[in-house]
């Protein structure tokens, strides 16, 4: 799995007009948690020379809420420094990320708590960066962050992250795990600082392996 953050496209560009950084939410609606799933066996076999493809492009889970850009104001929170600094389209005048703390759960036990605020490259720079060439966007198109993962073991997003390639496995209902197998669920939650001090939560997305 990948737990990723989704952002829903609320205005519409017409083809060829870029959207700068600074206009991430004159465009953006709201918020929606993703797990990009993943066949490792088969990305391994077709990234060199392809690129990951069939690997990843048989399924996406995205969650059951949007959470709108304005109820998360209160989560707004400084971005990592970039060094060196990027190219002019990407920079931005007021430069944040969201508070997000994001949480995996592996039948039903948090094994991951991956931090979205560390990302290194903002949402608003990854609108900026898809939309450069003139690509438009569409209401309702949906674009989303790739694995939150942080600098410590228990904060990757990926389980091939978490269990370093199956090199690390993963204690689970008595033993050790290192890839999913049927019948295995897999949830991704996530809370932010709301209004007033509160704690809001930005509902999950939920997904269990079937036999073939």
């Amino acid at each position: 799995i990948e737990a990723e953050v989704g952002f829903v496209v609320g205005a519409p560009t017409e083809p060829g007009s870029p959207v700068a950084a600074d206009d991430f939410a004159e465009h953006v609606f709201g918020v929606v948690l993703v797990n990009d799933w993943s066949a490792r066996d088969i990305q391994a076999w077709e990234y060199q020379p392809l690129g990951p493809f069939l690997g990843k492009s048989f399924a996406t889970s995205i969650g059951h809420w949007v959470t709108p850009l304005e109820a998360l104001e209160a989560a707004k929170t400084a971005a990592p420094e970039q060094d060196p600094a990027p190219l002019d389209y990407l920079k931005e005048s007021e430069r944040f990320g969201y508070d997000l703390a994001l949480s995996v759960s592996w039948n039903g036990v948090e094994v991951a708590r991956p931090p979205f605020a560390q990302l290194y490259w903002t949402p608003a720079q990854q609108l900026a960066h898809m939309t450069v060439n003139g690509a438009s966007l569409r209401t309702g198109d949906l674009f989303a962050s790739g694995t939150v993962s942080g600098p410590e073991a228990d904060q990757r997003g990926s389980f091939i992250e978490l269990t370093w390639g199956g090199a690390e496995p993963v204690r689970l209902d008595g033993a050790e795990r290192t890839f999913l197998e049927d019948g295995d669920t897999v949830t991704i939650g996530a809370t932010a600082p709301g209004p007033g001090g509160e704690t809001i939560g930005l509902g999950e997305v939920t997904g269990t392996i079937t036999a073939a």
